[in-house]
């Protein structure tokens, strides 16, 4: 009489069919880029970082003094199957005579000047021109008419000067004027949305007509994600313009998330192995996903959240803007993990079929 369990033999024949039916179902609904490993590989990094002559000093870890460097050598590889390496003449050619942005806080700039150190390494005889136009930082290929901008946008709502101080307006979003005929766009927002004391740039929060001096903070990123999403809805053209949004980038102050008690970052040079994040998701990630969910417009989310939680050896740490008196454990070097994001971004556009001409 059959116990219900199967034996030993019988468990290990079906464990690589088990394994087939996995690999079928992933196929079968398009390949999961968000769920995988960190593999090391010897071809990596996209770029030569001391090449690459626009590289803020904040993200410089190898000028800085970093003296490790197997951190630029890992590569992102999803389960079911291969990451496309990106293709910098390709990706210039679907976006030629177009323009792209990216609206965000200092991870936004992060992962813009990634695109633009793999992008300039790809023609390096390309001419190239940096400039900037009040909060934005173009970065134009002339040859290829494409235009690489950057909108510093902490909260994407908006901070108003008010006679009774500075106003976070969370229902108020007149910053959106520089998005119109983008396109592509890249948002982000989070990690300014906990500051307090003399980092805090507001004094007020107005939600509606009520202003108030404080209020929970997951709770008024959830309010602004939404003024940021009605204006995607009723402003954008899915047909001329694609939206993507970059997920939760990871912090790595509190080693007990991954099971070290007294660490950060500092001193890490080793992914976390596996595809599991001790610590799990940060709150605020589920509030994106609950947001963009319930939108008309369809924004893809660039879900770098739990892969970047892997990559504890990827932050500036004490080799960032502020040297050995701090330890920058929020943004991310370069060479480094923001050049996945961008493979990551390169390979949704050819999974969808996007070409810009």
């Amino acid at each position: 009489m059959s116990s219900g369990f199967l034996s030993g033999s019988s468990l290990t024949a079906a464990v690589p069919l088990l394994l087939l039916v996995l690999v079928y179902k992933a196929n079968a609904r398009g390949c999961d880029f968000f769920t995988g490993t960190w593999v090391v590989d010897g071809s990596f990094p996209l770029y030569n970082a001391s090449a690459c002559p626009f590289i803020e000093r904040e993200f410089s870890c190898q000028k800085n003094g970093r003296p490790d460097s197997l951190y630029t050598k890992y590569r992102w590889k999803p389960l079911f199957c291969n990451l496309q390496r990106f293709n910098g003449v390709d990706f210039l050619e679907r976006f030629r005579g177009k323009s792209i942005m990216f609206v965000g806080d200092s991870l936004s700039r992060n992962q813009w000047q990634s695109l633009t150190c793999i992008l300039h390494s790809s023609v390096p005889e390309a001419k190239y021109n940096l400039t900037r136009q009040g909060d934005v930082s173009i970065f134009a290929f002339p040859d290829y008419e494409v235009k690489v901008m950057l909108d510093r946008n902490v909260y994407l709502v908006d901070v108003a000067r008010e006679r009774i101080g500075r106003v976070l307006k969370l229902d108020s979003i007149e910053g959106s004027k520089l998005w119109n005929g983008i396109d592509m766009l890249i948002f982000n927002t989070w990690h300014w949305w906990n500051r307090r004391g003399p980092t805090q740039p507001w004094d007020y929060i107005q939600v509606g007509k009520e202003i108030k001096k404080d209020m929970d903070r997951m709770l008024a990123f959830e309010k602004a994600l939404t003024t940021w999403a009605k204006w995607v809805d009723s402003n954008v053209d899915p047909a001329k313009t694609m939206v993507f949004f970059q997920g939760i980038s990871p912090s790595h102050y509190n080693g007990r998330e991954w099971n070290e008690t007294k660490s950060t970052c500092n001193g890490q040079t080793q992914p976390i192995n596996g595809s599991s994040y001790p610590g799990g998701p940060p709150p605020a990630a589920a509030v994106v996903r609950d947001v963009l969910r319930n939108m008309k417009v369809a924004v893809t989310l660039l879900d770098v959240t739990a892969l970047s939680q892997l990559r504890k050896d990827g932050h500036p740490s004490i080799y960032g803007s502020d040297g050995k008196v701090g330890n920058d454990c929020s943004h991310w070097c370069l060479a480094g993990v923001p050049d996945t994001w961008n493979e990551l971004l390169y390979a949704t556009l050819i999974s969808q079929g996007k070409a810009m001409n």
